[in-house]
């Protein structure tokens, strides 16, 4: 039994690292649920593969889900800069269901539709293979490295966008790069772990983490 879900835990390890890491982005950011949002996009663009014939697990698929969750991205990024009455997160209220309904929809009319919305919401992890660990993991390094290489800017930018903006920060070209990255991963994720559960590695241990300590370091520790 070990040996059977020594795999699934190591691509729950993972998940944790990059995940832990954008939750408390998310969380300064006050947009808790852009990452079920992004995720259902990307759900989106899986549906629309699978309608147009190619496998939910295939190359095609990823490709076009990334190609949806991107576009969210750069949309999600614009409608941060607009002062408008409306608040961002409702933007990304609407965006989750209307995406979400879309994805419905969609597979209501198509063979097996119901079991394909299954494998959207709560994914494969426990049938991962070790070359899907490998490379998820690989990617997300490849994030990792990157974000480190940029944490200045896109920090403050998350604790205090405003002053960011004062202090000359292109708050647009650093929100832009921050989502697109963030939905290079939840792409990846929502193929690995489904929906739901990618949601839940974001929000849930940044939150208990900012609820024990204060400095961003401590909660990437903890």
């Amino acid at each position: 039994m070990l040996d059977v879900l020594a795999v699934p835990f190591l691509a729950c390890l993972v998940l944790a690292g990059i995940h832990v890491y954008l939750g408390l982005h998310v969380l300064a950011r006050g947009v808790i649920f852009v990452d079920l949002a992004l995720a259902q996009i990307a759900a989106l663009g899986i549906t629309a593969a699978f309608l147009a014939g190619h496998a939910i697990q295939s190359p095609a698929a990823y490709w076009y889900a990334l190609t949806f969750a991107v576009a969210g991205a750069g949309f999600l990024a614009a409608s941060r800069t607009r002062r408008v009455a409306l608040p961002q997160e409702a933007i990304i209220g609407i965006v989750y269901v209307v995406s979400a309904a879309a994805a419905i929809l969609a597979l209501d009319r198509a063979p097996q539709g119901a079991e394909q919305i299954k494998q959207l919401l709560v994914g494969s992890i426990l049938t991962v293979t070790p070359t899907e660990v490998g490379a998820v993991a690989a990617l997300y390094a490849a994030v990792g490295a990157l974000h480190w290489l940029v944490r200045r800017p896109l920090l403050e930018i998350s604790l205090d966008a405003g002053g960011a903006r004062a202090r000359g920060r292109r708050v647009v070209a650093w929100d832009a790069l921050f989502y697109v990255t963030f939905a290079l991963v939840v792409t990846s994720s929502v193929r690995l772990a489904g929906v739901l559960l990618v949601f839940a590695y974001l929000v849930i241990p940044a939150a208990l983490a900012v609820l024990v300590v204060a400095s961003v370091p401590a909660r990437l520790a903890i």
